[in-house]
């Protein structure tokens, strides 16, 4: 059985080849998108207000999720899923290095919106909190009960569509309202419903299913 050290030791060497496997250009390209456009928020006359910066944040909100829906994507998939580590950590481990860009991005575009037009913070990361659950749930979903190595397209696609689906929600449904509007703060509620939800499918989805770790598991007596 392995000590606590042993399994420091194995992820302390899964860290260079996991690096090397993360999506960096999309991951890149994602997280820059929101900050450039908030920061061109700012050569631009400061006319719609709240408005203007809501769709700012809200764009970039969901390039960053569509971003992250790439995180699990692996080329070399079918070889990594017999090690013995599980994929739990593998998947932790993809999580934890992407983090910091995440937050990097968002708080530069949050600062980078004039404070006049910057909407209510906490109800915005709210939103890109869930969109960023709801894209890694899907790509966990992918990975779970599918063999394919790079599911981020398909998710990506998905996301797209709920959002798209989202935006034509009735008003008592209504998810992405605007920041003067009566039902604002109902609108965050059912915000915070949906990522409650969308949280504990995606811990459930994270480790491997029961069968494939036991078939594993006597690959390699």
């Amino acid at each position: 059985m392995l000590g606590v050290g042993d399994k420091y030791v194995g992820v302390r060497a899964l860290l260079p080849p996991v690096w090397r496997t993360l999506p960096w250009r999309v991951l890149g390209a994602a997280g820059g998108l929101g900050p450039v456009l908030a920061g061109a928020g700012r050569l631009m006359p400061r006319a719609g207000g709240t408005t203007h910066g809501l769709m700012v944040l809200r764009t970039g909100a969901l390039a960053l999720a569509l971003g992250l829906a790439f995180l699990l994507d692996d080329p070399a998939r079918h070889t990594t899923a017999v090690v013995p580590t599980r994929r739990v950590v593998r998947t932790g481990l993809r999580m934890a290095l992407v983090a910091p860009l995440a937050a990097l991005s968002w708080t530069a575009a949050l600062l980078l919106v004039p404070g006049e037009m910057r909407p209510p913070v906490g109800a915005v990361t709210l939103e890109v909190a869930t969109l960023i659950a709801l894209a890694l749930t899907g790509a966990m979903a992918a990975v779970r009960f599918t063999d394919e190595p790079r599911p981020g397209g398909a998710v990506t696609v998905s996301l797209l569509a709920g959002t798209v689906f989202a935006l034509l929600l009735p008003g008592r449904w209504e998810l992405f309202s605007e920041v003067d509007a009566s039902d604002w703060a109902a609108a965050h509620q059912r915000w915070a419903a949906l990522l409650t939800l969308t949280l504990p499918v995606g811990a459930a989805l994270l480790p491997e299913p029961i069968r494939r770790y036991r078939a594993r598991a006597w690959a390699h007596r």
